[in-house]
């Protein structure tokens, strides 16, 4: 079976690093990668635009023109964003704080940055990112799933209170009718629809009932019905 290609973008104004990084990577037996390097944060945000879609982005932290956070910031901010690992020149704890504000899924010191470990490190941070997202999809379609109850329930119980009112007035107007000197096929029709009043009245009350049942047993709020 062909190996996915894992499209990286390094983000390093060091370019002898970034080629040391680059060819440990396209080395690496484990998975293929396709390695794009550029020194600046303008080109990367460019670059994110391109043809193939960027997988991941490694930034060094210490760029001529400031620190790689300022970069990340501007990556994450992005339409096509993709999880960033940051590179530092040593472990400091203040800056993988500061990393993790703003978005930053992982930092590697960029010595350790070689052989197996970055490699592994970025199958790690993908695989970390595509559970992630599934998880974002499913909260969002559960979300989805009980706003579309939601308004279920409440059209029931609008559509139960608007049956309700007319129907009380028909049959307030059938009970009229029917104490009237009226012929007797008359007073059968009206029997009969007085019959079929009551079925439906019984099928809105049966109605009803269901979207309680079935509100107590999500625990999704509803008003209640007139």
């Amino acid at each position: 079976m062909e190996k996915h290609t894992i499209t990286v973008l390094i983000v390093d104004s060091d370019a002898d690093y970034a080629g040391v990084v680059k060819h440990h990577l396209q080395a690496f037996q484990g998975s293929k990668f396709n390695v794009d390097v550029t020194p600046n944060g303008d080109d990367a945000l460019s670059r994110l635009d391109a043809k193939p879609p960027i997988d991941i982005v490694l930034i060094n932290y210490d760029m001529p023109n400031g620190n790689g956070l300022q970069i990340t910031r501007r990556i994450s901010e992005a339409p096509n964003s993709a999880p960033i690992i940051l590179l530092t020149s040593g472990r400091d704890f203040r800056i993988a704080i500061e990393a993790m504000k703003f978005g930053v899924e992982e930092y590697v010191v960029r010595e350790e940055a070689v052989d197996t470990m970055l490699p592994r490190t970025i199958a790690t941070v993908l695989e970390r990112t595509k559970i992630k997202k599934r998880i974002l999809a499913a909260e969002r379609e559960k979300l989805i799933s009980q706003k579309r109850t939601e308004a279920i329930r409440e059209l029931v119980v609008t559509m139960c209170h608007e049956f309700n009112n007319p129907l009380a007035a028909i049959k307030i107007s059938v009970d009229i009718l029917a104490r009237q000197n009226i012929e007797a096929s008359e007073k059968k029709l009206l029997a009969e629809l007085n019959s079929n009043i009551s079925l439906l009245e019984k099928q809105i009350i049966r109605l009803r009932d269901l979207n309680q049942e079935n509100q107590e047993e999500t625990g999704v709020g509803s008003p209640g019905v007139g």
